[in-house]
């Protein structure tokens, strides 16, 4: 019995210990725990919280007058200024430090016309700590405000845009919100340039606002925001501006629209959607009347281009009769007399009824001068649906440009595997495809200045206003599309079409001018709108070394309607003003 007692008791004793270590471990694991748990938010409030911290710290025992910064200024080519700053002021008001709220509800609603009621409601119930009250107040008016000595009000220095020319470029220029930030147009697309870093100004305040007798002033200054250089070129800005008003005014248009860019380098020298709005009285309260006056039509709008979509063709024709294609055809090839086409069942006709004999015996000069539609039918199904489709993805039909500007259109191009023969004849003559004008303008600058296709700018430096940051915008070449060789020839053909065919109107006595007209009609629910076109005209000068190439589209116009009519004579004031504001020689 007393062995077994003494077993016994060592196995309590066992047990015991066994208890207690267990206890002696909790224990311990506890306290690492503890302290694990202590040095994590420690190292949470001292190092990744303490920014947040300091600032409400801060924010606590401060009162911040923000320092605007100057937003950087855009200019033309040129180094004319297109959008810069005034100076304004901003007021503000801190609930908490205000000590009469109606007084000053009172003398801020007289001063600054606002609702006395509503401004006395926000001051005495706004849970926020700092209200704003006015931007972009005029000194006049802060030099009332500062007679008063209102308690818990003040006011920081501001900068309100301003654009010197109104209504000039005003969908590529863009606008900018009450608080500078830019929101269309080139504003938007280089604002994180133009914007700049704001700075503030602290004072030491109690914890309601009130600023303590020994405050000290903090000063942080603000960065002024970088400059932009347009491509632009306001001069031959202004003289498409006045040509497109005068078209607007003749033929009672929805819009008049206008690009010229340098076919060598892809620039855009001018950009006109009329009608457009005065930048600085911009219709915010109408957002209908704003998105319709506001909107790049040429960038981010897109429409059947018709037969100034026959250069593409044309181009693509004469580059695989050069390479020895035996489907292409020559310069000398004549083409069937006969006014239609029959393809998978359906009748193509062209515009003429070739009752004159004009439509006879046509090469592809004649073709091209008589804009006559089955020729280039002809061309398209010739030359079949997979070449053909190369030359539309070589000058980048249904992709976007790249141009330096938000919201552009990709256009619309039917999949290669779902087009049937009759889609790809009327594809040849611009129908059945839908572009940008912009792509349109960038296609036919390809085709004629040597087979290069330069990605499109609207910007060419970004630059400080001391000059340390100076940014030039490189051009970019993105590929070939034809030969230099079929590119002579097709300018040639096409300054054959303005000497002596349907562009005769843009002609100009002494100076190179090549160019293709168009006539597209509207759709609408999917059916032809009666009597509704589109009137335009591609040209170039001079045509034997492009320097200037103008895209003119007149959206549906009254009376007159064919683009020999009005899109041409609307080109040539366009070239007539850049050979005058230029001074460029005729041609000897």
């Amino acid at each position: 019995m007393r062995f077994r007692r003494s077993v016994w008791g060592a196995e309590e004793e066992t047990v015991s210990a066994t208890v207690l270590r267990r206890r002696l471990i909790a224990v311990f694991t506890a306290i690492v725990l503890v302290i694990f748990a202590v040095s994590i938010r420690f190292l949470f409030v001292q190092v990744i919280s303490a920014e947040k911290l300091r600032y409400l710290a801060l924010d606590q025992w401060t009162r911040e007058i923000p320092v605007v910064a100057e937003r950087g200024e855009i200019y033309d080519r040129n180094g004319i200024l297109l959008a810069g700053n005034i100076s304004s002021y901003t007021v503000f008001a801190r609930p908490n430090a205000v000590k009469d709220k109606e007084k000053t509800a009172k003398i801020l609603s007289e001063i600054f016309e606002l609702d006395y009621a509503e401004l006395l409601d926000s001051l005495m119930h706004s849970k926020v700590s700092e209200l704003t009250i006015a931007r972009h107040v005029e000194k006049e008016l802060i030099e009332r405000l500062s007679e008063t000595e209102l308690p818990g009000v003040y006011y920081a220095r501001d900068n309100t845009r301003t654009y010197p020319y109104s209504d000039m470029l005003s969908q590529v220029l863009g606008f900018t919100s009450s608080d500078n930030t830019g929101l269309t147009g080139i504003e938007k697309y280089y604002d994180k340039y133009l914007a700049g870093q704001d700075g503030q100004i602290l004072y030491e305040t109690d914890l309601i606002g009130i600023e303590t007798p020994e405050s000290r002033a903090i000063y942080q200054p603000a960065t002024a925001g970088l400059d932009v250089y347009l491509t632009i070129d306001k001069d031959i800005q202004l003289v498409c501006e006045q040509v497109m008003a005068e078209v607007y005014q003749e033929y009672s248009p929805e819009s008049a629209q206008c690009v010229v860019i340098s076919p060598s380098t892809g620039e855009v020298l001018a950009m006109v959607n009329y009608p457009g709005y005065d930048l600085n009285d911009i219709p915010r309260d109408d957002k209908e009347l704003l998105d319709k006056l506001g909107r790049n039509n040429l960038v981010c709008d897109i429409y059947e281009p018709g037969s100034t979509f026959k250069i593409v063709t044309a181009a693509a024709n004469i580059e695989e009769s050069l390479k020895g294609n035996k489907k292409a055809f020559s310069l000398t090839h004549v083409f069937s007399s006969s006014r239609t086409r029959s393809v998978d069942g359906t009748t193509i006709r062209c515009w003429s009824n070739h009752a004159n004999g004009k439509h006879s015996n046509q090469t592809l000069a004649e073709a091209l001068c008589n804009s006559c539609n089955p020729c280039f039918v002809d061309m398209a199904l010739s030359l079949g649906k997979e070449t053909f489709y190369d030359y539309l993805e070589a000058f980048h039909f249904g992709s976007v440009t790249g141009l330096d500007f938000s919201g552009e259109a990709q256009g619309m191009v039917l999949p290669e595997s779902a087009v049937r023969d009759c889609d790809l004849a009327r594809i040849g003559f611009g129908q059945t495809i839908a572009v940008s004008a912009m792509q349109l303008a960038c296609a036919g600058a390809a085709a004629v200045n040597g087979g290069y296709y330069y990605q499109p700018t609207l910007v060419g430096r970004i630059r400080s206003e001391d000059g340390k940051t100076n940014e030039k915008i490189s051009q970019v070449m993105k590929n070939r599309t034809v030969s230099e060789e079929a590119s002579r020839t097709l300018a040639s053909l096409l300054e054959n079409v303005v000497e002596n065919g349907s562009g005769n109107k843009a002609y100009i006595e002494g100076y190179k001018v090549g160019g293709k007209t168009g006539t597209a009609q509207k759709y609408e629910n999917g059916v032809i709108a009666a009597g509704k076109y589109v009137s335009s005209f591609l040209g170039f000068f001079p045509a034997n070394a492009p320097e200037y190439l103008a895209l003119v589209i007149v959206d549906e116009p009254q009376g007159a309607y064919y683009g020999s009519v009005v899109a041409a004579p609307a080109a040539k004031k366009v070239f007539e003003g850049i050979i005058g504001v230029r001074d460029i020689k005729p041609y000897e």
